[in-house]
């Protein structure tokens, strides 16, 4: 029994994986729509919380550590928001991409894989914007004698502002290692093996400053309701004039478009389709029927 035990633990081989990434991919799509929302409602959220303790773990840090450690303690902390997506049980819009597995093995209709990406993307928007108001709404902008309301700002501005084709292309980078994070997640037979999983590829992508659409749903629109709702108080205690910060809305739509679209691009083809012209190719022509 001990040997046994033991060798359940053992790590899922790729191949082993994109046969569980086709099956998750075909339960996700036959979720009814009512649940399929309320997870993606979870997903935007789960993902907003790892924005907020990332904002928070490096508030007021630029003056005191240098650029590279910084960034390194925003990555391990928003490891967050995945890991509870993963772990809890949630949909992301990013990582739902490779369900494009299912799709390409004949498992699963276009039609019903593009309503699962509409609905999660749609439901990861309610439930990060939502977090974000209920984060301005307690006040929490102001902690740190203003330094997290500042660096939410700074953080909010800075995404908006991105050129459209840098935010497409780093949009790319981040999903790449994002479903990476996922697939190797899959591997992991304990929680513990799929929390480490998760760590490193999410870590690396934030430390580098590469695009996710989810938590640019949390950054910006939390910064766009300090820069609109924030009492004087807290421009006086941080110092800044509320008329020189820069977070103009329509570039928040542009951005968001140009992320999704990167992100698209990374999870399912340079990731969910490479996977599965390697490992899964030569076993379509045998695929279940399509889910309609």
């Amino acid at each position: 029994m001990a040997d046994g035990a033991r060798l359940s633990n053992d790590p899922l081989m790729p191949g082993a994986i994109a046969v569980l990434a086709e099956d998750v991919g075909v339960k996700k799509a036959n979720q009814d729509m009512v649940t399929l929302f309320g997870l993606a409602v979870l997903g935007g959220a789960f993902i907003a919380l790892g924005g907020l303790f990332a904002t928070v773990t490096i508030a007021g840090a630029a003056d005191f550590l240098p650029y590279g450690l910084t960034r390194l303690l925003m990555g391990v902390t928003f490891s967050l928001g995945l890991i509870l997506v993963v772990i809890a049980g949630a949909q992301l819009f990013t990582s739902d991409t490779l369900m494009v597995m299912a799709w390409a093995s004949g498992r699963l209709t276009t039609r019903r894989m593009l309503r699962v990406w509409i609905t999660v993307w749609t439901g990861n928007f309610v439930g990060a914007v939502g977090t974000a108001l209920l984060v301005f709404l307690a006040g929490h902008y102001a902690s740190g004698h203003a330094e997290v309301g500042s660096t939410a700002l700074y953080l909010a501005s800075s995404k908006s502002k991105l050129a459209p084709q840098h935010a497409f292309f780093l949009g790319i980078l981040c999903n790449v290692l994002v479903c990476l994070a996922v697939w190797v997640s899959m591997a992991a037979q304990t929680t513990s093996g799929k929390i480490l999983a998760i760590q490193f590829p999410i870590t690396a992508f934030v430390a580098a400053g590469f695009e996710h659409c989810v938590a640019n749903m949390f950054f910006i629109p939390y910064g766009l309701l300090i820069k609109w709702g924030a009492p004087q108080s807290f421009w006086a205690a941080a110092g800044i004039d509320a008329a020189a910060v820069d977070i103009p809305l329509g570039l928040f739509a542009l951005n968001l478009g140009a992320v999704t679209l990167g992100n698209w691009v990374g999870g399912t083809l340079l990731v969910g389709s490479v996977y599965w012209v390697l490992f899964r190719r030569n076993q379509a022509s045998g695929a279940p029927k399509q889910i309609e």
